[in-house]
């Protein structure tokens, strides 16, 4: 069982800056796959990022793209989400997931087998 749990959301000006963070249970969170998503209320989830084991690959959903950066650190058994240039459409209910089972598991959700609780981002103009 691996749990994850997300911090570091808040309330921010558009065009400010959050660092988004989530650690994960387990000793071996090294062979994790992990992504971030995102869910506005009655919106469908999105994906927002995801990073390799290793962290050496990474991809980014289109809105996001310039703007974020995922990054881990598996010393500390965590994953980061540093968003820049936040805008109002960014506001949402942030979630980290893992695969254990893959080394990259990319902007499928179904892959992820685990989520967090979700930290939420509030964007204001």
């Amino acid at each position: 069982q691996v749990q994850l749990v997300e911090s570091g959301g808040g309330l921010v000006q558009a065009g400010g800056s959050l660092r988004l963070s989530c650690a994960a249970s387990g000793r071996t969170f090294s062979s994790y796959a992990m992504g971030w998503f995102r869910q506005a209320p009655e919106k469908e989830r999105e994906f927002v990022a995801a990073i390799s084991r290793s962290g050496d690959y990474t991809t980014y959903g289109d809105s996001v793209k310039g703007r974020f950066t995922i990054s881990r650190d598996n010393a500390k058994n965590t994953v980061y989400l540093q968003m820049n240039s936040l805008k109002n459409e960014d506001t949402s209910l942030y979630f980290c997931a893992a695969d254990p089972k893959a080394r990259f598991s990319g902007s499928a959700a179904g892959r992820y087998d685990y989520w967090g609780q979700g930290t939420q981002v509030t964007v204001s103009s």
